[in-house]
C-alpha cells in the first residue's frame, strides 16, 4: 500500500502531528508512507520513524506556475492508494486534484471517501480534531509516539545541572503572543535554579537581554530543533509563549507551562504533552511574574 501524508507546518502544528503521524505508522505496517512537508520541517520528519521518504516542495507559491506544475506531476507518479491530509487547509485539499481520484482521501476535500464529517471540527482542538479525523478514517489504535530519536548532543553548551528552560519569542508578526521579556526577566530572577534561554537567531536581543538583566544562559540562534528537545528533556521546567519551540519542549516530556493571551485560543492550540498546561492572561502583558511562579507552584 502507498500512502501519503500531508502536514505543511507551522512547528507547533507540525509536532502535534507526532500522535497522528505514529498512529497512521501503526495502522499500516507494511506500507510505504511518504510524508509531504516543508523545508522547516524535512529534517524532523526524516529522522523520525514513521515515513519512508520525505517531500519538502509541498508549499510553491501558486504564482510559481512551474514548480506547482513539478508537485502537480509528482504527486500524480506517485500513485498513492490513501491519502492522509492532516493540514486540511483549501491548499491541501486542492491537492486531491493532483494526486487523482482513484486514492482515498481522509480530510475535508470535495468528494473525500473518509471525509472528517464533523461541522464542530474548528472549535477542537489540533490534537483531538486529527485524532476524530482518523478514527473516522478506520483508526482506533493511538500509540504514544516513541520520541527517542529527538534528541542530540549538547556537551557545547556547558548547561548547568540544575536549570530552568526559558522561551520568550514568538511569531514576530503577532507581538501580542509575547509575554514582555522584562516579566521573563523577572520571572528568571526569582526562580531557585538558573536559567537558559532559547530561540531563532531572530530573538538574539531577547536572549541578549535575559542575560544581562537575569544571569541566564542565552543559546538563542545557536540550538536545532533536535537540541532544543534535548535541552527540554533535561530542564527542571520550561515556560514559553504560544511557540513552536514551546510546543518542541512539551512534546519532549518536559514540565511546561505555555502562556497565552488573547492572540490565540489554548482550547484549540495549547501544547499537549505529558506535563504540559497553559495559563492565560488577559491582557497578557499585565501578567506578572508572581503569578506565573504561583502557577507554577
Amino acid at each position: 500500500m502507498n500512502i501519503l501524508v500531508i502536514k505543511l507546518g507551522a512547528l507547533g502544528d507540525f509536532v502535534q502531528g507526532f500522535g497522528p503521524y505514529a498512529a497512521i505508522r501503526a495502522a499500516h505496517p507494511g506500507a510505504r508512507i511518504t510524508l509531504l512537508t516543508t523545508p522547516p520541517f524535512a529534517g524532523l520528519a526524516r529522522a523520525a520513524p514513521w515515513f519512508d521518504e520525505v517531500w519538502d516542495d509541498g508549499r510553491p507559491a501558486w504564482t510559481n506556475v512551474q514548480a506547482v506544475w513539478r508537485l502537480a506531476r509528482r504527486l500524480r507518479a506517485g500513485r498513492f492508494d490513501r491519502v492522509y491530509d492532516l493540514q486540511t487547509s483549501p491548499r491541501s485539499s486542492r491537492y486531491r486534484l493532483f494526486v487523482g481520484r482513484r486514492a482515498e482521501w481522509s480530510g475535508v476535500a470535495r468528494g473525500a471517501s473518509h471525509p472528517h464529517a464533523n461541522p464542530d471540527r474548528g472549535r477542537m482542538h489540533t490534537v483531538d480534531n486529527q485524532r476524530e479525523q482518523l478514527v473516522m478514517a478506520g483508526i482506533t489504535h493511538f500509540p504514544a509516539p516513541e520520541l527517542d530519536w529527538l534528541d542530540a548532543d549538547l556537551s557545547a553548551f556547558a548547561l548547568p545541572e540544575r536549570f530552568a528552560l526559558l522561551l520568550p519569542g514568538a511569531s514576530p508578526t503577532r507581538p501580542g503572543k509575547r509575554w514582555p521579556v522584562e516579566r521573563y526577566a523577572a520571572l528568571a530572577r526569582a526562580l531557585p535554579m538558573p536559567s537558559v534561554v532559547c530561540g531563532g537567531k531572530a530573538e538574539a536581543e531577547l536572549g541578549g537581554f535575559m542575560a544581562a538583566e537575569a544571569g541566564a544562559l542565552d543559546l538563542t540562534g545557536r540550538t536545532s530543533l533536535f537540541q532544543l528537545a534535548a535541552i527540554a528533556r533535561r530542564a527542571v521546567l520550561a515556560v514559553g509563549n504560544d511557540s513552536g519551540p514551546t510546543h518542541v519542549a512539551a512534546a519532549a516530556g518536559c514540565r511546561t507551562l505555555a502562556l497565552f493571551g488573547d492572540e490565540s485560543e489554548p482550547s484549540r492550540c495549547a501544547p499537549r504533552g505529558p506535563k504540559a498546561d497553559f495559563l492565560r492572561h488577559l491582557p497578557l502583558n499585565e501578567l506578572s511574574a508572581e503569578e506565573v511562579l504561583a502557577a507554577l507552584a
